[in-house]
């Protein structure tokens, strides 16, 4: 799976060409983070709103089986 996984991410790298103001660029230093503010944020919106769509359905399930059931309605499996 990490073979592929790789893969997929250099050979999207690869099929760019490289523009001329990427290659002028001066490197980043040592002490820059990998992961900006602006990265940040979008990484834990997307958390935040992956946990909300969970824990919403989750509690609606939760109260989908709590419901009373209808004693005239027979249980099959």
């Amino acid at each position: 799976v990490n073979l592929i996984m790789d893969t997929f991410a250099s050979l999207a790298l690869a099929t760019e060409p490289p523009t001329e103001a990427l290659l002028l660029r001066k490197p980043y230093g040592r002490n820059k983070p990998l992961i900006s503010r602006t990265m940040m944020k979008n990484i834990l919106g997307h958390a935040v709103y992956q946990l909300a769509i969970i824990f919403t359905l989750l509690f609606a399930a939760l109260q989908r089986d709590q419901r009373p059931q209808d004693p005239r309605r027979e249980e099959r499996l």
